[in-house]
C-alpha cells in the first residue's frame, strides 16, 4: 500500500497505523528522547513492506559508531533493498547502503542531493547532519541546513529540529551570535530538543561563558534530560565549564552521577567519560580508580577499529588505567583498520593513529614524542570527527605535554595562542601563568 502524505508524496508500503509510528520515531530522533528504535519497529512490524521505515532503522543504528550495530544497518539495507520504493525512498537505500559500508562521505553526498532535490525531507536532513558532525564537516554542518532553511516554517513538525541543526553549523564556523539565537528559538519552539540545547552550550563553551553556560544548562535540566538519550553529552557540557573555572569538586560529582554513574557500555557515553576524567588528570586531579572502571567497559571495544573517534578516547582509559595489553590490542587494530577500504580508514591514518598514540606517549611520560606526533595533526583533526570542543583536548594534550617536557618556546607560543582564542577563559590564564613560570625557571 502506498500512504500519501504531505512530505514526502509517498511512503511506499506503509499503513496509517505504520506511518504514526514512524512519525513518532522521526520525532524521538529529532529530539533525541524516547526509544526511536522501539517506535520504528512497530511501523515494520505493522508494515514489513514500508521501505522507509527499514530505512529509518538503519539509520539508527548507523549512527551508533559502534562495530556490532553495523550488522544490524547492513541486515536493513538488505530488507529495503527489494521492497517497492518511489525514487526519492530508492535514494535513500542508496544512501543507507553506504553508510552500512563505512562510506560515510558517499552516504553523505547523496543525502545532500536528496535535500537539494527535496529540503522538506526531514529525515535526510537528520541523518545528513549527523554523519556532517561524524566526519567533522564544519561547513556541511552549517550548509547542508542552510540551503533547506528558507523552504521551513514555524509551525510545521519538526522545525524546531531545523533551527537547532542551523544553529550548531554556525556555531562550528564560528558564526555564534546567530548560533544561539536560532538554539534559544529552537528551544522555545521544542523545550526536550537536546541537539538544539546542546548547540547553545556549545556557543558558550567557545566563547569562554561559562557561568552563563551553567546557568543555560542548570534552567530546565528536566527538559533535556528526561529519557533523552543525549543527555550524558549535554551533562558533559556542563562539567566542561566547571572543569574550565577550576572546579574539579563539581566536575568530578557530574561524571559520578549522571556523565558515568549508570557505568554505560555505549561508545558515544563513554567517549563523554573519557574526555572528562582525562582532562582533569592533563590538570594533576587525582581521579582514583575511576579509569580502571571506565576501561573495563571500553575492553570489549578495543579490538573494534571501526571509527578512530572512539579509539582515541579508548586509548585515554587503557592509559589511565594503566592496561598496556589492551593498549597494543587497540593500536593493532588501528593499523588493520587503516588497511579496509572504507572511511574509517583514512580517519585512523590522517588522525586517528597519531593520536592515540600521542595519548600513550603521554601515559608513559614521553612528552618530547607526545608533541611531535601531536603538532603535524592538529590542522587536521577534524577529519576524524567531533565538534571544537571535543578536538579541544587534543590541543590540552599538546599543551601540558609541551609544559610538563620543558619546551619554554613551545608553551609559552601556545599560551598565547590560547590566550588569543579564548580571552576570557580561566584556563587560558592558568597555562600562561605556567609557560612564563618556565621560562623564569
Amino acid at each position: 500500500m502506498t500512504i500519501r502524505s504531505a512530505f514526502p508524496p509517498v511512503f511506499s508500503g506503509a499503513t496509517q497505523t505504520s506511518l504514526s509510528s514512524y512519525g513518532q520515531a522521526l520525532h524521538e530522533l529529532q529530539c533525541f528522547v524516547g526509544d526511536p528504535v522501539g517506535s520504528v519497529d512497530h511501523a515494520i512490524a505493522d508494515a514489513p513492506g514500508f521501505v522507509m521505515a527499514h530505512v529509518l532503522k538503519g539509520y539508527l543504528f548507523g549512527l551508533a559508531t559502534e562495530r556490532d550495530a553495523m550488522v544490524v544497518t547492513a541486515a536493513c539495507h538488505a530488507a529495503a533493498l527489494p521492497l517497492a520504493a518511489s525514487t526519492h525512498e530508492r535514494a535513500h537505500v542508496a544512501a543507507l547502503g553506504h553508510l552500512a559500508k563505512g562510506h560515510w562521505h558517499e552516504a553523505s553526498r547523496l543525502l545532500e542531493d536528496i535535500t537539494i532535490e527535496h529540503p522538506l525531507d526531514a529525515l535526510a536532513l537528520q541523518v545528513g547532519h549527523q554523519i556532517d558532525f561524524f566526519t567533522g564537516d564544519a561547513r556541511m554542518l552549517r550548509d547542508r541546513i542552510g540551503r533547506a532553511l528558507p523552504s521551513w516554517q514555524n509551525g510545521m513538525p519538526g522545525y524546531h529540529a531545523i533551527l537547532g541543526m542551523q544553529a550548531f553549523g554556525l556555531e562550528e564556523m564560528g558564526d555564534y551570535a546567530r548560533a544561539e539565537k536560532f538554539g534559544r528559538t529552537a528551544i522555545e519552539i521544542e523545550p526536550r530538543d537536546g541537539w538544539a540545547q546542546h548547540a547553545v552550550a556549545h556557543v558558550m563553551e567557545m566563547q569562554s561563558r561559562q557561568r552563563d553556560g551553567i546557568a543555560w544548562m542548570r534552567a530546565n535540566p528536566d527538559a533535556w534530560t528526561q529519557e533523552s538519550f543525549l543527555q550524558v553529552h549535554n551533562w558533559w557540557h556542563l562539567a566542561l565549564f566547571h572543569y574550565d573555572l577550576g572546579e574539579v569538586d563539581e566536575a568530578l560529582a557530574l561524571y559520578d552521577g549522571p556523565i558515568y554513574g549508570k557505568r554505560s557500555t555505549l561508545a558515544l557515553n563513554m567517549v563523554d567519560a573519557s574526555a572528562i576524567l582525562w582532562r582533569l588528570q592533563l590538570g594533576g586531579v587525582d581521579v582514583g580508580d575511576r579509569w580502571a572502571t571506565l576501561a573495563a567497559n571500553w575492553a570489549p571495544k578495543a579490538s573494534a577499529g571501526n571509527y578512530a573517534f572512539n579509539d582515541a578516547h579508548a586509548m585515554m582509559a587503557f592509559v589511565g588505567a594503566g592496561l598496556e595489553a589492551l593498549a597494543q590490542t587497540l593500536l593493532q587494530a588501528q593499523h588493520e583498520a587503516m588497511l579496509g577500504g572504507d572511511d574509517n580508514a583514512a580517519f585512523t591514518r590522517d588522525v586517528g593513529h597519531p593520536l592515540t598514540l600521542a595519548i600513550k606517549a603521554f601515559g608513559s611520560g614521553d612528552y618530547q614524542e607526545t608533541v611531535r606526533r601531536i603538532r603535524p595533526i592538529r590542522a587536521i583533526a577534524h577529519r576524524f570527527g567531533g565538534s571544537h570542543a571535543q578536538r579541544d583536548v587534543i590541543d590540552l594534550t599538546l599543551m601540558e605535554a609541551a609544559l610538563r617536557s620543558g619546551d619554554r618556546a613551545l608553551a609559552s607560543a601556545l599560551a598565547a595562542e590560547r590566550a588569543l582564542a579564548r580571552p576570557d577563559s580561566p584556563l587560558s590564564v592558568l597555562f600562561s601563568r605556567r609557560a612564563a613560570d618556565l621560562s623564569e625557571n
